[in-house]
């Protein structure tokens, strides 16, 4: 469709994790798995879908509403989506004051009305499993991992990302940088 992006509203992650990720990752790099690759592993706070480009500039003056003081994050523990029995999607666990940040910009974007987020678990997104060829294995590889630390950070802004696809994979782009304050 003419003039329509794909956006979310996200936490980036230091650069410092980058290794750690990587890492986590070749543990991870099995047969039917989707790896995100590590400089784009990011936390959505909130996946807003196609929007026309010229609502960037309205969305972008709604962030800037975000009440939310800055705080410190921790990012540590991988577990699965939607369970252990059945998984779909890997991902780093994450904890700070997410809840009241993503309730922050759900309120803020509830005009525009975006489909809301029910059950909101921070976290950052590692690989997608299309096929689990050997499920002992995974699952021996994600208790190795359970307690992977990967230390903190100081979350002090949020980004509205521009999602392209691309067959080689997902290219982002940041739209606006929102400090929080």
């Amino acid at each position: 469709m003419e003039g329509m992006i794909r956006t979310f509203v996200a936490v980036e992650l230091p650069d410092k994790f980058i290794p750690e990720i990587e890492r986590i990752g070749s543990v991870l790099n099995l047969p039917g798995m989707k790896l995100v690759e590590p400089g784009l592993v990011h936390i959505t706070l909130k996946f807003l879908g196609d929007i026309h480009e010229n609502q960037v500039e309205l969305i972008t003056e709604a962030l800037l509403h975000v009440n939310c003081a800055p705080f410190e994050a921790v990012v540590k523990g991988v577990g699965v989506f939607p369970k252990p029995a059945y998984i779909r999607v890997i991902w780093l666990g994450a904890g700070g004051d997410f809840e009241p940040l993503h309730s922050e910009v759900e309120r803020v974007m509830a005009p525009f009305k975006f489909k809301k987020e029910h059950g909101f678990t921070p976290h950052a997104t590692l690989a997608r499993v299309k096929q689990v060829r050997d499920k002992a294995v995974l699952l021996g590889k994600l208790n190795e991992l359970k307690d992977v630390n990967l230390g903190t950070f100081n979350v002090d802004s949020i980004q509205l990302k521009k999602s392209i696809l691309t067959p080689e994979g997902p290219v982002y782009e940041t739209l606006k940088e929102i400090r929080l304050k």
